[in-house]
């Protein structure tokens, strides 16, 4: 016989699919980047591999060299990854080293006004040089703060990056009578797209969250906030049990 003080059958059954729903949750943020990170290594190791291997003789693939090793029947097919990825390091570190030198530079100048001369093949050539030199080189500046913006309009906040300060033509043709910076204003969820926009300092709030952080926040879409104090689970995860969640809305 059931009294007004049992518990009501349906809210418990709701409350454990509840649990179920937030614990399932919470392992998918934990494994899901873990697990992306092993395939991605794992795709472009290989993809690097078929790249490279072709170039090397048979008798010094891992797979051969393992057969032969351990005395198997060379019918036993392995897959050894990671030999074109150490070719391709020693090679690229060879290439650096050499065009760090006179000769080098030299050969370096000289194939490259051969591109110069060539219409279609300057135009990908120059393109791809400034995507790689954005990327891969070597750069003392970087962000270094995150900060806020009311952007498109006052009262909307932008998350954005500053990068420098405004100097030369920049600041003197803006007309600003204090300091200016660039701040990029990326795009969500690629953050590699995005705006330059040159705003006085007295507009711009730097943020105490890192770069590392804000980059989270926009490429997230505004679902991964860095940890709260007190500990360090991210939001997402420290959110994900319904009773927190309930007491972060309340």
């Amino acid at each position: 016989m059931n009294t007004p003080f049992d518990p009501d059958p349906t809210q418990v059954r709701r409350s454990l699919v509840a649990r179920l729903r937030a614990s399932f949750l919470t392992g998918l943020v934990v494994i899901a980047p873990v697990g992306l990170t092993i395939w991605l290594i794992w795709s472009v190791i290989g993809w690097i591999d078929g790249f490279v291997l072709p170039l090397v003789p048979k008798a010094y693939h891992p797979d051969r060299l393992l057969q032969d090793f351990l005395g198997l029947d060379p019918s036993l097919q392995f897959n050894v990854r990671g030999l074109g990825v150490v070719i391709f390091l020693i090679f690229t570190i060879m290439v650096g080293w050499a065009a760090k030198g006179l000769i080098g530079r030299s050969m370096i100048r000289f194939a490259e006004s051969l591109v110069e001369r060539t219409p279609v093949v300057r135009t990908i050539y120059s393109g791809i040089k400034q995507i790689s030199e954005t990327i891969f080189a070597q750069s003392e500046r970087s962000f270094e703060t995150a900060c806020l913006i009311e952007y498109p309009r006052r009262g909307i906040w932008a998350l954005g990056f500053i990068s420098t300060e405004a100097k030369g033509e920049v600041l003197k043709r803006t007309g600003a009578n204090g300091e200016m910076l660039s701040v990029f204003l990326p795009t969500t969820p690629n953050p590699t797209s995005g705006f330059l926009l040159f705003v006085p300092r007295t507009d711009v709030i730097e943020l105490d969250m890192s770069v590392e952080d804000a980059a989270k926040l926009v490429i997230s879409a505004g679902l991964v906030y860095p940890p709260r104090p007190g500990t360090d689970l991210p939001e997402a995860l420290a959110l994900s049990d319904p009773e927190d969640s309930a007491e972060h809305r309340g």
